[in-house]
């Protein structure tokens, strides 16, 4: 019952209504050609306005088939590369995991025994990666940045 002389929202009369705090919406969505009805509440503190009546909707959501799945490749065995087959006195290689920072050397550079090759960077400490024989730079197998292992060949000597 309402009293006389108070004012009615002609959209929510149920709203006058002590007992009902937030009010609900029905909507009816079409997805893929099939109706869905959604009852949606109205969180408090949101001021709500609905039309007498909504138009007809303009357009209905159409999901897209998913595309058939490609099988996951099984990770590979790691495959040996020829330095891994080098004898040590050929190949200088990581003694720590880290970070490339700097390639002192380049193809073809004569070395002596100490002369700086490398540098890492682990855990935020900086390592020198030094020549253990006297020797010519055949391949370097590093770029700055690249992530190597403990034992990686780095460089491969002549």
């Amino acid at each position: 019952m309402v009293a006389a002389g108070s004012r009615v929202d002609p959209v929510f009369p149920y709203l006058q209504h002590q007992q009902i705090r937030s009010p609900i919406v029905q909507l009816t969505l079409t997805i893929d050609g099939k109706k869905y009805v959604v009852d949606v509440e109205v969180i408090e503190g949101e001021e709500v306005r609905m039309p007498a009546s909504f138009p007809e909707p303009t357009s209905t959501i159409q999901s897209k088939p998913l595309a058939p799945q490609q099988p996951v490749p099984q990770p590979a065995f790691r495959q040996q590369s020829p330095a891994d087959n080098l004898p040590d006195e050929k190949v200088c290689r990581s003694p720590i995991a880290g970070i490339v920072q700097r390639v002192n050397v380049q193809v073809g550079q004569k070395l002596q025994v100490n002369d700086l090759l490398v540098v890492l960077e682990a855990m935020k400490m900086e390592t020198n990666i030094t020549s253990h024989i006297d020797g010519t730079v055949k391949v370097i197998m590093i770029t700055p940045g690249q992530a190597v292992k403990s034992g990686q060949a780095l460089i491969e000597f002549e």
